[in-house]
């Protein structure tokens, strides 16, 4: 069932996805060879607490920890802890807030310190493939839209998608329906329509698109062991253009400097 949000509503997922950024940005600034990822999870958790909020992701379904922190060939749900971030690692960001009782999904992949030229090609596509699934969440547009559009960006430069993880409704629940996946058909899927709110989050490997899970019963690797990126926005349905919900500014005023 989709619960379909009013403009009144979207406006609250929009203050808890201001606060989700501004979370963001405080642990970007931390982002260094070196830290610790249960570093970097204490800080957002006392970030989001102290302003008001609740990290979405603390306690769902057992999940222990306020950020899933992913690194190199982890694509999602890696579990922060003493690992060391280092030069050259790529490393996915991604959280989640309950505020004014509704929740705000959003993920970034970082550089930490120089990396490869593949790696910067790898996050780019994916940022980009993210900016193009949201061109597509609009008002008479299917799911299978913004599906075939981050597929084809992804895979027209050489990377590929996975297919068993999939963006999600968001709302007064982490996650609700419609499912949107990475990968489709124009045309095909659930009509879009404005009121529905939607996490779009191309998850894409640089090698093949064939994933495991590790045996801490979360984490989700490539099973290549190429690395993979992460970009996630939360975003509402319009007719026209998409509203963004969730805000990378707090991240871009943070990595210009």
């Amino acid at each position: 069932m989709i619960f379909y949000k009013t403009e009144e509503e979207i406006n609250l997922i929009k203050r808890s996805g201001d606060l989700l950024g501004r979370a963001h940005g405080e642990v970007a600034k931390l982002i260094r060879p070196g830290i610790k990822t249960a570093e970097l999870d204490n800080v957002a958790y006392e970030f989001i607490k102290s302003h008001g909020g609740v990290p979405s992701f603390k306690g769902y379904n057992g999940f222990p920890y306020s950020l899933c922190i992913s690194v190199n060939e982890n694509v999602v749900h890696g579990m922060p802890g003493e690992y060391e971030l280092k030069e050259g690692d790529i490393v996915s960001i991604d959280c989640g807030v309950f505020l004014n009782g509704f929740h705000s999904d959003s993920a970034y992949t970082y550089a930490v310190g120089e990396i490869s030229e593949e790696d910067k090609k790898l996050l780019s596509v994916t940022k980009e493939s993210l900016e193009k699934g949201i061109e597509q969440a609009i008002s008479g547009n299917r799911i299978g839209d913004v599906g075939f559009a981050v597929q084809y960006f992804v895979e027209t430069a050489g990377f590929s998608v996975v297919r068993e993880l999939v963006g999600h409704g968001v709302g007064k629940k982490l996650h609700e329906s419609p499912e949107v996946p990475n990968y489709g058909k124009r045309g095909k899927g659930v009509k879009l329509t404005e009121g529905m709110v939607l996490a779009i989050e191309p998850m894409v490997n640089a090698g093949k698109k064939n994933i495991v899970q590790e045996a801490d019963g979360w984490t989700i690797r490539t099973a290549d062991r190429k690395h993979s990126a992460h970009f996630e926005h939360t975003v509402a349905v319009k007719k026209g253009k998409a509203e963004v919900l969730t805000t990378f500014k707090y991240i871009e005023e943070v990595l210009k400097k």
